[in-house]
């Protein structure tokens, strides 16, 4: 092996394992807020990001942006949190093009039931991927992170 081999398979081999403890995450987030909550992984994303903004909206692009996903993908998602009363869209009094994300009262307190829940997966889910030698190193990186914050 080439070392240039040597350095693409250690970069695909880095991938692999963020691409695993992503997966045991987010299954484990899902099957929480689904079960808890009837959100899932994204539709709680959308919520939580909006809640982070000061007047709790975004322009469709920017919160496409914001959640990495096309702007088809989160049209849709932030039309299903329409219909459940959690989100509305509104224009721009500034820009009439620019179409809004807001987050509804109700959807302000579904967020704030559901982040407990969100939480506690996420600190379970790392805590057991922790315990697997090959995603341990990944999850102390992410804990160093945190701590730097």
């Amino acid at each position: 092996m080439e070392i240039g081999d040597e350095d693409a398979e250690a970069r695909a081999q880095g991938w692999r394992t963020l691409a695993a403890l992503h997966a045991q995450i987010e299954d484990a987030l899902e099957r929480a807020l689904q079960r808890e909550h009837d959100l899932s992984v994204s539709e709680y994303s959308v919520l939580d990001v909006l809640s982070r903004q000061d007047d709790f909206c975004l322009r469709m692009n920017e919160l496409s942006r914001a959640l990495a996903l096309s702007r088809s993908a989160t049209t849709r998602l932030v039309t299903r949190l329409e219909a459940r009363g959690l989100l509305e869209r509104c224009i721009s009094p500034d820009d009439r093009r620019g179409i809004y994300t807001e987050v509804t009262v109700e959807g302000r307190a579904v967020l704030e039931r559901a982040r407990p829940v969100h939480d506690a997966a996420l600190a379970d889910a790392l805590r057991q991927a922790e315990k697997l030698p090959e995603l341990a190193p990944l999850v102390g990186a992410l804990a160093a992170l945190s701590r730097r914050r």
